[in-house]
Order: C-alpha cells, then sequence, then structure tokens
C-alpha cells in the first residue's frame, strides 16, 4: 500500500492518495480542492481511481469532490450520520471561502463497522462522533493504519465548538474506538503530521 499526502484547499488540509502499486488501484481520502497538478499525477502514473472517502463533511475536506468526478465516476463515501452536514452550506461551512456555498447531495451513505473494498485493501468504518455528528475514521488493519480525519491529531484532537459539535463524545470516541486500536497503528490526520495511536495514548493531552 502507498500513501502519498497532499496538501490542498484554503487551509491545507491532507488529502491523501492510497494505491495499490501492484494493480494502479487507488482511493482519494478527504479532496479539499481538485488542483491540476494532482490530476496529472494521478494519470501519470495510470493510476484507476475507484472511490472518495470522506472522514466528515467540512468544507476543507469536501470542495473538491465536483473536480474529481469530472475525470472519473466513482462513489462518494461519508458517513451515514453526516448527511445533513453534506447538504447544509452552514453546517459544512463553505460560506466562509464562497458566498453561495457548496453542497453535495450524491454521496453514498455507510455505516459504523461496515467494510469497503477498493485497491486490494479493507476500509473498515469507525464511527467518531465529535469533531461533527458524523465524523468517522478509516481503518486498515491489513496496512496497520487509520485515516482519522479531524478526530484525532497528533497530541492533540479535533475541535468541538461547531454547531454540530459533540464535545461529550469526543473523549470517548478517541478512548473507546481509536485507542483499542494496536500501539503501531500509523495515523494520517485531516491536518499536521502523522502519528501512531501508541504516541497519543501516552502523550495526547487531551484524552
Amino acid at each position: 500500500m502507498k500513501i502519498e499526502r497532499f496538501g490542498i484547499g484554503p487551509i491545507h488540509t491532507n488529502c491523501y492518495l492510497v494505491s495499490n502499486e501492484q494493480t494502479k488501484e487507488a482511493v482519494i481520502i478527504d479532496p479539499a480542492a481538485c488542483p491540476d497538478y494532482l490530476i496529472s499525477h494521478i494519470k501519470n502514473e495510470e493510476m484507476k481511481l475507484q472511490a472518495i472517502l470522506l472522514t466528515h463533511g467540512h468544507f476543507d475536506h469536501i470542495m473538491g469532490i465536483d473536480g474529481f468526478l469530472k475525470e472519473w465516476k466513482v462513489p462518494v463515501l461519508v458517513h451515514e450520520k453526516e448527511e445533513e452536514t453534506m447538504n447544509d452550506k452552514n453546517l459544512n461551512h463553505t460560506t466562509v471561502i464562497s458566498p453561495d456555498g457548496y453542497t453535495f447531495s450524491g454521496s453514498e451513505y455507510v455505516k459504523d463497522g461496515q467494510k469497503l473494498n477498493f485497491a486490494g485493501y479493507t476500509f473498515e468504518v469507525i464511527y467518531t462522533p465529535g469533531h461533527t455528528v458524523g465524523s468517522c475514521c478509516y481503518y486498515v488493519e491489513s496496512g496497520k493504519t487509520l485515516f482519522s480525519g479531524d478526530t484525532l491529531f497528533l497530541e492533540s484532537v479535533g475541535r468541538t465548538d461547531f454547531e454540530n459539535s459533540r464535545p461529550a463524545l469526543m473523549g470517548r470516541s478517541v478512548r473507546e474506538r481509536l485507542f483499542i486500536l494496536p500501539d503501531d497503528t500509523k495515523v494520517y490526520p485531516g491536518h499536521e503530521d502523522e502519528t501512531t495511536i501508541g504516541h497519543e495514548r501516552k502523550y495526547n493531552p487531551y484524552i
């Protein structure tokens, strides 16, 4: 499994391109924007994009969806509890960067524990409400990898001061859903640098 990180969009969100080096199949996680250089990279590497996975519906994780769908007709997956955020420009805060805002109604909605098979890997949906009501993470057990979105950061956690945040659930989500994973699980967050579950269990001051 090859994981490439691209800092894109208005606040340099971590967008991940996860590919199988043998089959060239790939998925995009949290496309904050759709820069030409990323489109070119995928095409030059002859990758076969299979899906767009969203950890949640805030503007800095979804604004690139339409650009990728123009090039590849693939499913856009997000947790079922995030449907309202995806369809409300005020909840997803897209009005921050565009007066008209942005919504996306074409998502396919996934459930906690659901296993998604793309690029030869199994992405398990872990429901982690807190940052938003429908935030989730994607865990690839075979690769000891977690894509944590804005739930878990390096020695920090996501904000919980938004109108659809669930502050009381953030700590529970991290402790009960993420900290049960193996210590050597590599964590790829929505912002800042990578970390591991073991490091966060020891040093995260918010948990």
